[in-house]
């Protein structure tokens, strides 16, 4: 299958329509993932995902559990397009000088995660932002002695008025904060993820060149992400860390990653690196099942079929 030709545009449609489908899906998950992951010792707020998010409905209602979602349903459908077309890529040219090796697969993986930072990080660092307010505002009424004196509670602020505030004091590097810990989550995570999604399938073809069902893509693609997640979640928090920009006067800000690191170990202690881990796995595991389920289903093509098709 090394010569067959792959259609970008499909793939793109393909990884687009999946990241909406699994975000719309699992956002209020990821909401709480970022939420555990940001709370140090002496600002606990949450005691787990379902405390969290029980917290979160109360505090703010329904669509509090959503806050930040636009902002990644409107990036995450490049970030998912260019993470999965370009894995396709590098895939189909490697192959062309033989056998796709397991080697060859890990670089694959490790260009499509590099390709995806370019939209990942800003997406990134204003969800975090919007996602974490909540947090920030419940521990000012809940928990003032952990909110600086004379602290004034303003409303919580929009995507647009993030971008420009971050564009007007920062210029573009505002917006690529936390670039560094993004590379170390996301390449890693590809380079786990797409060679295990890919023999895992395998194992459930109809013979050799047979597609595999779409159940054994969806479960495949639950299986290699829930494995990825919790293997990169220490780079997460990390990156989760160096994103937050708003936090309480008890709380540590962070120069870089390795002075994330050193505090983290020294005030929390390592299993401080597994927050938020099975919040991270609950969310990866069904959007990257429904991403390859809707990426070999072929729904990219299939809307391309119906576009008027240029002689040759």
């Amino acid at each position: 299958m090394a010569d067959k030709q792959i259609s970008l545009p499909a793939k793109l449609i393909n990884g687009g329509i999946a990241g909406l489908i699994g975000v719309t899906c699992v956002f209020p998950i990821d909401l709480a993932k970022t939420r555990l992951q940001n709370q140090q010792n002496g600002s606990r707020l949450y005691t787990s995902m379902s405390d969290c998010l029980i917290k979160t409905i109360r505090s703010e209602g329904y669509f509090g559990m959503y806050r930040g979602a636009a902002v990644n349903l409107t990036l995450v459908t490049p970030e998912k397009a260019i993470k999965l077309a370009a894995n396709d890529f590098f895939r189909h040219h490697l192959s062309k000088d033989g056998k796709l090796t397991l080697v060859k697969e890990m670089l694959a993986g490790c260009g499509a995660g590099t390709c995806q930072v370019i939209v990942t990080t800003p997406m990134e660092m204003l969800k975090i932002q919007l996602q974490d307010a909540g947090r920030i505002a419940a521990q000012r009424k809940l928990m003032p002695e952990t909110v600086a004196a004379g602290t004034v509670e303003t409303k919580s602020p929009t995507a647009m008025q993030l971008t420009r505030e971050l564009l007007r004091e920062k210029g573009i590097a505002g917006l690529y904060k936390g670039l560094g810990a993004t590379l170390l989550r996301d390449v890693p995570f590809s380079i786990i993820y797409f060679p295990l999604f890919a023999n895992l399938n395998n194992l459930g073809k109809r013979g050799v060149d047979g597609p595999a069902p779409f159940y054994v893509s969806f479960v495949s693609g639950c299986v290699a992400g829930s494995t990825a997640a919790v293997a990169v979640n220490p780079v997460d928090v990390i990156k989760t860390r160096l994103q937050s920009l708003n936090r309480g006067s008890t709380e540590d800000t962070y120069s870089g990653v390795t002075d994330c690191i050193r505090k983290i170990l020294r005030n929390e202690g390592p299993s401080a690196f597994l927050k938020g881990a099975y919040c991270r796995a609950l969310v990866i595991a069904p959007l990257f099942g429904i991403a390859q389920v809707v990426y070999f289903l072929g729904v990219g093509e299939f809307i391309l079929s119906f576009l008027p098709k240029k002689d040759n």
